[in-house]
């Protein structure tokens, strides 16, 4: 009897040793006998003095992602299980060994790259999968697992490119628009480039875009031509991302306004501005063309916004031509309403018989409306004309302002001419003098430009 208790309290302090002890499993580890050092460390972790320092759960680590790996259970739900066990033992390691002594021993670096491996491969595997969400989150711990390696120097490389551009573009596909983003500045910032890295920089320049952050906005695209110099994406500016994101013309509207709100002087952004209302309002295709409701309030902001682009560069004739035209395109609906009226009055109107007062009146205020909005044309192409004759007189002056510089000779012609009509049925003879001296003036001056 004394024997026997002898034995047992000596089995006692053998196993209270062996339970703090841990290179026998270790080195089954060692020896690749990975079966039997799982067995012996799960039974051993059923001892509270096992698991009461840092190094068992390191141990657990190392041996859990090198089970996952075996033949039999790599790629299967098992290993899926192992590794989450592993990453568990890791984080509770992490709580007790916050400098992470043991980290440099290659048994246990080597479970830190079997964890990273793995959560390399499921996320991979995910995403050919679709399945974003889920690889989105294998892939940050392996992202996590990168890191530690890089900060202990076990990878050489000072960025794992690999893992971070397949998880942002998992978080990118996915919806993760945040998340994509600061993936894609880890990689950004370090100038990564070559094949299939112009992406990053490009979601970048239109993320931050659409975030309002102008200076990320110029940092990333600056950073993109300065890696990818031969790409003209990275020429863009603000106002060609401004319409070039968005689709309706409220939208782009709303668009260039912000830009013109922080940038008010920005020619580029006024001249674009104009002319997308001037599209608006001028169909091309005006047959069944149903102009704005908002038409006089869209034409005074096309108007105010040539009008500032000609201020901003007071030699480009472009906006001037743009406010021109309108008027002109403008006063020709006007004359075809006018035209309508007054076959429609001849219609009603008895042979030998006044037509009515009515008709009449329509029929004036008809003219007055044409002529008034023919006039409007007159002020900027009177300032093209300006500047068309100063190209002129430098011999400056090309085969494609040539032709724009007669359009703009004959309608101020054209429009002196009515001013003429107009003086004249006012019996008012001093103006009638002086509208019939431009119109002449205006008529020389397309004859004498040379083709």
């Amino acid at each position: 009897m004394k024997k026997s208790l002898l034995l047992i309290i000596a089995f006692a302090i053998s196993f209270a040793g062996w339970a703090q002890n841990y290179d026998p499993v270790k080195t089954l580890v060692m020896l690749n006998q990975l079966d039997k050092a799982k067995a012996d460390l799960d039974k051993a972790f059923t001892n509270a003095k096992y698991t009461s320092k840092p190094e068992a759960f390191i141990l657990k680590t190392a041996i859990y992602a090198s089970v996952s790996m075996m033949d039999g259970k790599k790629d299967t739900p098992a290993a899926a299980q192992l590794v989450e066990e592993a990453d568990a033992a890791f984080t509770k390691y992490r709580e007790l060994d916050p400098a992470l002594s043991l980290i440099n021993e290659p048994i246990y670096q080597n479970g830190i790259i079997m964890l990273y491996s793995n959560y390399y491969t499921f996320g991979y595997s995910d995403y050919n999968n679709k399945s974003y969400d889920k690889a989105l989150e294998k892939l940050k711990k392996a992202i996590q697992y990168s890191d530690l390696l890089i900060k202990q120097k076990v990878l050489t490389s000072t960025l794992d490119t690999n893992v971070l551009i397949l998880a942002a573009i998992t978080a990118e596909t996915g919806g993760y628009t945040d998340e994509a983003a600061a993936y894609y500045t880890k990689l950004a910032d370090a100038k990564v480039g070559g094949e299939g890295y112009e992406g990053v920089y490009r979601y970048l320049v239109t993320y931050n875009f659409g975030k309002k952050n102008m200076e990320g906005f110029e940092k990333y695209k600056n950073l993109g031509k300065e890696v990818f110099p031969k790409s003209d994406y990275f020429d863009f500016d603000k106002v060609d991302f401004a319409v070039g994101l968005v689709n309706t013309f409220a939208e782009k509207l709303k668009a260039i306004d912000e830009v013109l709100a922080s940038d008010p002087t920005n020619f580029k952004a006024n001249q674009v501005l104009g002319e997308i209302i001037y599209d608006t309002l001028n169909p091309r295709d005006e047959e069944g063309a149903i102009l704005p409701e908002n038409y006089n309030e869209l034409e005074k902001k096309m108007v105010d916004a040539f009008t500032r682009s000609s201020k901003i560069k007071p030699q480009y004739e472009i906006p001037l031509l743009y406010i021109g035209d309108h008027y002109i395109n403008k006063a020709s609906r006007v004359d075809e309403k006018r035209n309508k009226h007054a076959q429609d009055m001849k219609a009603r109107t008895k042979p030998g018989t006044m037509a009515s007062k009515e008709d009449v009146a329509k029929r004036d205020a008809l003219d007055k409306e044409y002529w008034d909005t023919m006039d409007g044309a007159r002020e900027p192409y009177l300032a093209a004309a300006s500047i068309f004759a100063d190209r002129g007189t430098k011999g400056e002056l090309e085969a494609r302002d040539k032709q724009q510089y007669k359009k703009v000779t004959s309608y101020l012609s054209e429009i002196y001419g009515l001013k003429k009509v107009m003086a004249n049925k006012a019996k008012n003879l001093a103006d009638k003098a002086k509208w019939e001296s431009e119109e002449k003036k205006w008529n020389d001056r397309y004859e004498s430009i040379k083709n």
